[in-house]
């Protein structure tokens, strides 16, 4: 049975001004469901202001650009300024009038409070994380080099210098290609973080937008679709990188499909995934809250991390153990003294709790998969390979389902979720499409087919960043190859059908 220390209450921390970020909504559930005070620190109230075990909001003044912030607080981007964040904080801790477990729920909350950790001891508690790791996990740039340094898999990336560049450097990965930009905290309001794009002129119009972005724009080796590709791992880890909780998750449906976040998720252990995880948190030395994403290269049966988040991801709550424990409560267990029921002597997440074939339902975005996705190859809790349950062969029990938005005992913020989401197709979904989108549609879709070959993939575990020069140039007409055919379990099927590139946002998208 979980013993929480009730009396210290904790901090929910998102700057982002997405008012429909149910893992918020999550991690309010789950500690005040505990008996612990929750207030929150919102750039956006939202549906999530509804939840009643929400103690208190705190809303931060906001700038121009609709981010948090005020006057003269934030920076050239519109970001709030770490000297912003500590005055605001001090200021929440003042209200709350005793320290507080403070749980950062985007990067750039996560960043910061890093490295303000120093200067907000006494009024807050949070991991003993290096100050300026966060920064450096988060920033899609390094994350290669970090993978190189720990032994994990890593798609070969390229940094363009140019807009040309940019185009000839997607065309020698392969087309498409994924783009992203390195620091997405950054980034203004209906610029995605990551994109694919089909052309070389799509990857150099992308790069026009670097100043708007406020960060470098990378391109990376793109991995094929295939059933069962994309996984996740939710942990939290005590020092040297030794997970307290954690496991392995198969993400099902995701909006938008192949790129997006998750909607439908299922836990269950996959061996190659956990130990490339533990690896990391080892290497890094790493503390406190990560989610992982890795993708399956079908060539080599190899898992891929692709993105790095050092904070709870919205999914969180599929990573419950049958003794209630979660990454959330975890961390409150652990930065007030409490014993973490079932952690693990060694440095892995340890064999799966009884939360094995839990499934994670996000209302919204799942029905925009099943209705405007494709159709999934295979379905929570088939087992087999990458695509299931590692070494282990057979169905997985399906486990409780849980979902982001409606819960019976917190019925209202599930109903504000509805009405504002139904409101927002409605009013975006009737404005036609300008001109100038009709256009740039029509040719993108006359150009689709014309991909070209990707380079042979690297050997498994090698992670590199690349120069564009070192990349291949496309041979003029070259004609794609037939798809990869995968070995036998534990490797992905791959996916037949194309991906759509995900700039061209659907009315119905929130972040």
């Amino acid at each position: 049975m979980l013993s929480f220390a009730t009396d210290v209450p904790a901090l929910l921390l998102r700057l982002d001004p997405n008012p429909y970020h149910h893992g918020t909504l999550g991690a309010a559930r789950s500690l005040g469901r505990a008996g612990i005070e929750v207030h929150a620190l919102l750039g956006s109230r939202g549906p999530v202001g509804r939840s009643r075990f929400l103690h208190r909001v705190h809303t931060p003044p906001r700038t121009a650009t609709g981010r948090p912030g005020g006057p003269d607080r934030s920076t050239a981007h519109g970001a709030l300024s770490d000297a912003a964040l500590e005055r605001l904080l001090l200021d929440v801790s003042a209200r709350i009038g005793r320290p507080a477990v403070l749980v950062p729920l985007d990067d750039h909350g996560a960043i910061a409070t890093a490295r303000l950790a120093p200067r907000l001891a006494g009024r807050y508690l949070l991991p003993a994380v290096d100050p300026g790791l966060p920064a450096r996990l988060a920033d899609k740039a390094e994350l290669g080099a970090v993978c190189d340094g720990a032994g994990v898999a890593h798609p070969t990336t390229v940094l363009p210098g140019s807009a040309r560049e940019a185009g000839r450097a997607a065309a020698a990965l392969g087309l498409p290609a994924v783009a992203k930009w390195s620091r997405p905290w950054l980034l203004p309001p209906g610029l995605r973080s990551t994109a694919l794009v089909r052309t070389e002129t799509e990857a150099a119009r992308l790069f026009a937008r670097t100043r708007e972005a406020g960060s470098a724009l990378l391109l990376q080796r793109r991995l094929p679709d295939s059933a069962g590709a994309d996984w996740f791992f939710h942990g939290y880890a005590a020092d040297g990188g030794r997970f307290l909780t954690g496991g392995a998750g198969r993400k099902d449906r995701s909006w938008p499909p192949h790129t997006g976040l998750t909607a439908v998720g299922s836990r269950l252990p996959n061996p190659p995934v956990e130990q490339a995880a533990a690896r990391l948190a080892a290497a890094l030395d790493y503390r406190g809250i990560l989610d992982l994403d890795f993708r399956f290269d079908p060539a080599t049966g190899v898992p891929h991390l692709v993105d790095f988040n050092p904070r709870p991801g919205a999914q969180f709550r599929l990573f419950t153990d049958g003794a209630g424990l979660d990454v959330v409560r975890a961390q409150h267990l652990h930065l007030t003294g409490r014993a973490v029921p079932g952690a693990p002597p060694g440095r892995g997440p340890g064999r799966p709790h009884d939360g094995t074939g839990r499934v994670y339902v996000v209302e919204n975005y799942a029905l925009l998969s099943a209705l405007l996705g494709p159709h999934p190859s295979g379905s929570a809790g088939e087992g087999g390979g990458a695509s299931g349950t590692g070494p282990e062969r057979g169905p997985v029990a399906r486990g409780p389902v849980e979902r982001a938005w409606f819960a019976a005992d917190d019925p209202l913020p599930g109903f504000a979720m509805a009405a504002g989401w139904l409101t927002r197709c409605l009013v975006k979904g009737v404005r036609p499409s300008c001109p100038g989108e009709r256009l740039r549609a029509r040719a993108a879709k006359a150009v689709r087919g014309r991909a070209v070959a990707p380079p042979r993939p690297t050997a498994a575990g090698a992670a590199r960043t690349a120069s564009p020069a070192s990349l291949p140039s496309p041979a003029p007409g070259a004609e794609s190859p037939a798809p990869v055919q995968p070995a036998p379990n534990p490797q992905p099927t791959p996916h037949p059908q194309p991906t759509p590139h995900t700039e061209r946002r659907n009315p119905c998208t929130t972040s």
